[in-house]
């Protein structure tokens, strides 16, 4: 097999390092928003579970509802919630490169 070979493409993106820390600051805060809302709808999902969702009716009674089912449940929120942990600490190495950055990045005269 070749190699493919793809013409007149020049990605070429001409950015300083002053202009890259808003973008850089910007996909942290829109990485962060993504986190809160994977949190809400785990809230939200416990919160169908139990009966407890405002604006939702009652789906599951104490009958079909099980201590089985409510392990299994808050077994796969721990695990979600986990994962989300992790992405936060790795959220905040980023950010503290960020901040890394502005300090040694000189500041424009204005």
């Amino acid at each position: 097999m070749s190699q493919a070979n793809i013409s007149s493409i020049t990605p070429t993106i001409s950015l300083s390092t002053a202009q890259t820390i808003p973008l850089l600051l910007a996909s942290v805060a829109l990485e962060e928003l993504a986190l809160a809302h994977i949190i809400n709808a785990e809230a939200e999902k416990l919160q169908f579970v139990l009966g407890t969702l405002a604006g939702t009716t009652r789906v599951f009674t104490p009958n079909t509802v099980t201590l089985t089912n409510l392990l299994d449940i808050d077994a796969s929120v721990q695990r979600t919630l986990r994962d989300v942990i992790k992405k936060e600490m790795l959220l905040e190495f980023k950010f503290e490169n960020i901040l890394d950055l502005i300090a040694i990045t000189p500041r424009p005269f204005v």
